[in-house]
């Protein structure tokens, strides 16, 4: 019996390739399915994600059926594509993995080629009307990048991934820039001048209008398990995802419905009404009443997620489970975290092939706050609940993803 995680698996040994050539060669083995679908295409360093559960959740509210494409998973595979909200089907995901193998021939195709052609025969099988479609490194040379789509995203622009996006953020905001196509909108969040100007040049040699955010940052009215309350243009929102850069991330949001709400005749405020119930894992997500699991992995992320804690919790303080890859800023990120932490607990990430910083290693970057080294995930979040603070789990998605299937298994599934 074929199984389709196991062969999802063999890819790997192609690791990180980026370029087009590959990914079109595929898709057009494939039928070239991207041509059914409507794409809007995001890049950032950060945000990718919670803006694309904000936009899949208030475009579905409108009546649109939606599919969404994200990466990395934290638990299954299936979470990376996203049909209305839920995971696909196991049955879907084997037999359109066993076409699309087929169809691939001797072909040899790196595991995000190959899930990238398989997310638009997914979404084009499921008649998805509006397609969220997130990079998955850079841009320019993404395998995401070979559609054209109806709006082009820039989230923000940060440091990271600097060995294949460059070391400046004018080099990193090129290579998200990489997204822009002709005469196709431009939407956008905070970005550093350095940045904005390339980004402002590419899309005016490509004659793309630039919508940016229309105001500031909106203060919070509320804030409590029911979501975020505040207001937007005049307008009163209740946003499910808590923290300041959600906030951030809405304004991009807003822009886009605005664009779309005559383009695609839906009504404005149903779209918004939507984001009352969205969700997305990992980023501040609340397990029960003491454990927190973001996400959080380059110095942007982590200022966001202690400025997210700042905002609900004030001074309280948490022990801080933290696990980072070697190539990460660690060095960078702990000094944020140690605004919030009274304790360090300090563990592993296990990826083939990737280097990890050991817990002792962590544990020398850090200054008068306590440390302790435990190697093994769980069993750090265990040691960590065993101290009478709230938790915190950062560092890495793939960190969250194993304390998720841990602990609370079915929330990284259906939004």
């Amino acid at each position: 019996m074929f199984d389709a995680g196991e062969y999802f698996n063999s890819l790997n040994m192609f690791g990180i390739r980026l370029g087009l050539d590959a990914v079109r060669e595929l898709a057009n083995r494939a039928g070239n399915p991207q041509e059914k679908l409507k794409f809007i295409h995001l890049a950032g360093t950060n945000g990718k994600g919670s803006t694309g559960a904000m936009l899949e959740r208030a475009f579905r509210a409108a009546g649109f059926r939606t599919g969404f494409y994200t990466s990395p998973h934290l638990i299954d595979i299936r979470e990376r594509f996203r049909v209305n909200g839920k995971v696909v089907a196991a049955e879907l995901f084997t037999e359109m993995t066993a076409r699309l193998r087929d169809a691939a021939g001797d072909g040899n195709f790196s595991y995000f080629e190959f899930a990238t052609v398989l997310a638009m025969q997914i979404f084009a099988r499921s008649k998805c009307e509006v397609v969220i479609w997130e990079t998955g490194m850079g841009g320019r040379l993404d395998a995401t990048n070979m559609v054209t789509p109806a709006a082009a995203v820039i989230t923000n622009i940060a440091f990271d991934h600097q060995g294949h996006l460059g070391n400046t953020l004018g080099g990193i905001a090129g290579e998200k820039a990489g997204i822009i196509k002709p005469r196709v909108p431009l939407f956008h969040g905070k970005l550093p001048d350095e940045a904005a100007a390339v980004i402002y040049e590419r899309a005016a040699a490509l004659q793309s209008q630039v919508f940016p955010p229309r105001a500031e940052v909106p203060e919070l009215t509320a804030d409590d398990a029911d979501g975020q309350r505040f207001t937007y243009d005049g307008r009163t929102v209740t946003l499910a995802l808590p923290g300041m850069m959600q906030r951030e991330n809405f304004r991009i949001v807003y822009e886009i419905l605005c664009y779309f709400a005559p383009r695609w005749h839906f009504d404005l405020q149903t779209a918004l009404d939507g984001l009352s119930q969205v969700r997305w894992p990992a980023r501040f997500q609340h397990i029960g009443a003491r454990l927190i699991v973001d996400g959080g992995h380059n110095p942007d992320g982590v200022t966001a997620l202690t400025a997210a804690v700042r905002e609900r919790y004030g001074e309280e303080k948490f022990t801080v489970v933290y696990a980072a890859f070697g190539d990460k800023d660690a060095a960078e990120c702990l000094p944020q975290l140690s605004r919030v932490a009274k304790r360090f607990v300090f563990t592993n990430v296990d990826v083939s092939g990737r280097k990890v910083f050991t817990p002792e290693e962590l544990s020398a970057m850090v200054n008068s706050i306590p440390t302790a080294a435990v190697a093994e995930p769980v069993a750090a979040v265990e040691t960590a609940l065993s101290f009478p603070e709230r938790v915190i789990v950062s560092g890495s998605l793939y960190l969250a993803g194993e304390v998720l299937a841990n602990f609370a298994p079915e929330s990284a599934f259906d939004l």
